[in-house]
């Protein structure tokens, strides 16, 4: 035994330590538990160091990626369980011979999307190579090891090269070195790395998957590391015969000596892999090249640079005729034409969950028009006059194949494109609802039209049911966009960790409860549908800085690209013939304020994809962030003055409140859970300290400006409020456990008291230095809170889903509610919810902002 696993047979041994299959004892699961060397644990810095580590790849979660489920020690040995695979290496499949190109392209994309979802996370392996990749019986491609690399480093920036670690792959005289062969010229020289030197590594293992040879090779340990700083590997049509000059260019991208002149991220790289996989031929040496390929490096031999303009012009010239001879090509070989778009929708509003009627030629879909209450409506998919069936107030989930609809009434909205209600049934020809379950957020019927899967909201988050009334699974984040395969054997559906961001994962969940996530983590997913044969998952999702657009997935876990647009993309629904209803969004963020001694509102909007999180308590300064297009993972913190000066970016993260001197911007990092302190003049970011409480959620300053409030929890323990120096220090605990501060934290003006919540969700003013919680009268559910008076005596509040907004001062004594200001928005359409309004203490001032999504229906035929 080793804790709870019960050993059962060694599988392996290695430099490191030796590789057991085991028996989690707890779970009932076979695992592999790798033990470590003990002198691995000896220096207790490079220990915790390590276990960071572990428990940030733990976090991955990704198909590409090997699931690790526990770290721990015994007996002064660490050990990593992680999940137990069947197959073999890339190096044992390699020392059979070179991979064909269409299966070496296979593995290098599964390869690039795992490094991709690593990377979004901070994540860099440092040690890739064939040894610690592992392709299963089923073709599935994991990256092992990530989180030990950083253990085994045996050198800094400041050792010398010759201190280098030099492990060799094999024992024989002349084989070249195996760590050494796949490191970057930084990590050789020293230098600090970052996530390009996983490119570096990639490209040598594509290399040697392609030709069957080490893209660099020496009879020494120096030979190798010479070649990797100063040659070029052989061409690789000369070393494997035939190779598609657009994937050779990929190849040489990813070797480029120098980090600037490589990819600049996995994704990029994923991405041009997807399009060559895409290509009708690999093996041709004339088959198209990705989007990058004229970044090639001007250094090599023998080839003269032109002039931008001339390389411009040369590229989009090439790009043309390729594009056309593809084209022409597929026309003469009797291939598909391009898939066809025609709008079903005009009016300016939302579309929610559009379905098709078990005809396959009706269309019918949820849509709120020109801010006028939801509505369903059914078109026939050739006309363009669409009825209302009226169902006014209904939300459209799913429609059986014998023509019965499933809708949600007593609807509220939650965030994105999930809200709550009542379940009922109703005939496709509309008529009386017939009410089924309450608290559900999503439902889809069985193929036999019998019985439904639903996903059920409670305080704390979603559970999947099917059929209603057995759990299958259940998750604290939150669950959408569910379906029913055409089997009727497992469920898909999209999963996020927090409410209500909609970054997440496909995953599926079988009949006896089994999960499996198939493709993920994506910074935005939204709408998904199985393929009519239920061989793949389609689904509408994106990777930073990319428009939501439509991809496949196998259950095995294999993604591809079906269809990119300039606009965002989102999935309803997929007809038997290969149909489907796909909307384009289009999601203005309009922001209005009246600045201190205005006459008449200011428009502040700034970028498209934006989310006000505070104004200064003197009216001049707000704070936002963006999720849109060129954002990162983390997405991207803005302050704008109210007088209408540009906004200025101030950095990475999601910005939650401005210092009271104005002097900072307290931000949140998504990944890992990070806060940091953002200037807003000069200065340089600063992250807070951890310690062992993970921060996430919301957060607010003190009065003082010294110190912070957020929502935050131990291992193993439950979200509370937590107090904390900005100057360092461990974080101090200031609401009992399960009871968080509220959105925004809000801390009194005299220090003494936060608004926060319990399990009940029923809010009220704890205070700050321990005791029972003060009661806040005439609070309802339905209020939201800006902020406290200047006086403190008030909490300034507005009602959810009221238009205009009328905001109060509810008197803490008293409970009494007097007008305090109302904000009237010129134009409803497409707003979600009630403006968010942020108003200083006196009332003087105010900035309000609207997240519009509008969206038109279009019936795509042609997509492959």
């Amino acid at each position: 035994m080793l804790g709870r696993y019960e050993i059962a047979s060694q599988i392996g041994a290695g430099g490191m330590g030796e590789v057991y299959r085991a028996l989690d004892t707890k779970l009932g699961r076979d695992v592999a538990v790798k033990v470590l060397l003990r002198e691995f644990s000896a220096d207790r810095e490079r220990m915790r160091r390590f276990e960071q580590e572990a428990q940030a790849a733990g976090a991955l979660n990704h198909p590409n990626v090997v699931s690790i489920h526990d770290v721990g020690e015994l007996d002064g040995s660490p050990y990593v369980v992680s999940e137990l695979l069947e197959g073999e290496t890339l190096r044992e499949r390699l020392d059979a011979s070179a991979l064909p190109p269409r299966k070496a392209l296979d593995y290098a994309a599964q390869i690039a999307r795992g490094l991709a979802a690593a990377h979004a996370k901070g994540i860099v392996h440092r040690d890739l190579k064939p040894e610690n990749i592992f392709v299963t019986s089923d073709g599935r491609v994991k990256i092992l090891d990530f989180g030990l690399a950083k253990l085994t480093e045996r050198w800094g920036d400041a050792v010398a090269q010759t201190d280098v670690p030099t492990r060799l792959a094999h024992t024989e005289p002349g084989m070249v070195m195996g760590t050494v062969g796949y490191m970057s010229p930084e990590q050789l020289r020293g230098r600090a790395v970052d996530h390009r030197t996983d490119i570096f590594s990639f490209g040598a293992v594509l290399y040697e998957m392609l030709t069957g040879r080490r893209a660099f090779s020496g009879e020494t340990p120096a030979d190798t590391i010479s070649a990797i700083l100063k040659e070029d590997p052989p061409e690789l049509s000369t070393a494997s015969g035939m190779v598609a000059p657009a994937l050779e260019r990929v190849v040489r991208h990813c070797l480029e000596k120098s980090p600037e002149e490589r990819f600049q991220s996995a994704r990029d790289l994923s991405f041009d892999l997807e399009s060559l996989a895409g290509a009708s031929d690999i093996n041709a040496p004339g088959a198209v090249a990705p989007r990058w390929w004229g970044r090639a490096s001007a250094r090599r031999k023998g080839r003269r640079a032109l002039p931008l303009a001339a390389v411009a012009a040369s590229l989009a010239a090439v790009a043309l005729v390729a594009a056309a001879s593809a084209y022409w090509a597929g026309k003469r070989a009797g291939k598909t034409a391009p898939p066809s778009y025609r709008q079903l929708t005009f009016r300016r509003g939302t579309v929610w969950n559009a379905r098709f009627a078990p005809d396959g030629q009706t269309a019918l879909y949820s849509a709120t028009w020109g801010g006028n209450p939801l509505e369903v409506f059914s078109m026939r998919v050739e006309g363009v006059e669409p009825r209302p069936l009226g169902l006014a107030g209904a939300q459209l989930l799913s429609i059986s194949s014998n023509g019965e609809m499933a809708i949600l009434v007593n609807r509220q909205y939650l965030g994105q494109f999930t809200s709550r209600g009542t379940l009922a049934r109703v005939p496709l020809d509309g008529g009386t609802p017939r009410e089924v379950a309450e608290e559900v957020q999503e439902a889809d019927w069985s193929p036999d039209g019998t019985q439904l899967a639903v996903v059920r909201w409670f305080e704390g988050g979603n559970r999947l049911e099917y059929p209603i009334g057995r759990v299958l699974y259940q998750t604290t984040g939150y669950l959408s966009d569910l379906r029913v395969s055409p089997r009727g054997d497992r469920v898909a559906f999209m999963e996020h960790s927090l409410q209500w961001d909609n970054r997440g994962w496909v995953a599926t969940v079988d009949s006896g409860g089994n999960r499996k996530a198939l493709a993920g983590e994506w910074v935005g997913q939204a709408g998904l549908a199985w393929s009519p044969s239920g061989e793949e998952v389609w689904f509408t999702a994106s990777r930073a800085g990319e428009t939501l657009s439509l991809y496949a997935v196998t259950l095995a876990g294999v993604e591809r690209l079906v269809a990119r647009a300039p606009v965002h993309l989102m999935l309803g629904d997929i007809s038997r013939a290969g149909r489907a209803l796909v909307s384009t969004i289009d999601t203005p963020s309009d922001i209005y304020g009246l600045p201190p001694g205005g006459m008449k509102e200011i428009d502040l909007s700034w970028l498209d994809s934006t989310l006000v999180e505070d104004l200064s308590a003197d009216g001049r300064t707000f704070a936002f962030e963006y999720y849109g297009r060129g954002s990162s993972a983390n997405y991207s913190a803005y302050v704008r003055r109210t007088d209408g000066s540009p906004a200025v970016q101030l950095g990475e993260g999601a910005p939650l409140a401005i210092s009271p001197d104005g002097k900072w911007v307290l931000a949140r990092l998504a990944a890992p859970p990070q806060l940091t302190l953002l200037p807003t003049g000069a200065g340089e970011v600063r992250r807070l300290e951890r310690g062992n409480v993970e921060q996430f959620g919301d957060a607010g300053w003190f009065p003082d400006g010294r110190r912070i409030i957020f929502n935050g929890r131990e291992p193993g323990g439950q979200t509370r409020c937590y107090a904390q120096e900005i100057e360092g220090g461990a974080a101090r605990a200031v609401t009992p456990a399960g009871v968080a501060a509220t959105s925004p934290a809000l801390v009194s003006p005299d220090g003494r008291y936060v608004v926060a919540a319990g399990g009940q969700g029923r809010r009220a003013l704890y205070p700050v230095g321990g005791g029972e919680p003060r009661p806040i009268p005439n609070l309802s559910d339905e209020d939201l809170i800006a902020r406290f008076s200047e006086d403190g005596r008030s909490l300034l509040v507005y009602s959810r889903g009221q238009q205009p907004v009328r905001i109060n001062r509810l008197d803490l004594s008293t409970g009494g509610k007097e007008p305090f200001r109302e904000v009237a928005p010129a134009d409803p359409s497409g707003i979600l919810d009630a403006p968010r309004v942020f108003v200083t203490p006196d009332g003087k001032a105010y900035v309000y902002f609207m997240r519009r999504l509008l969206c038109d229906l279009h019936l795509v035929e042609g997509l492959k």
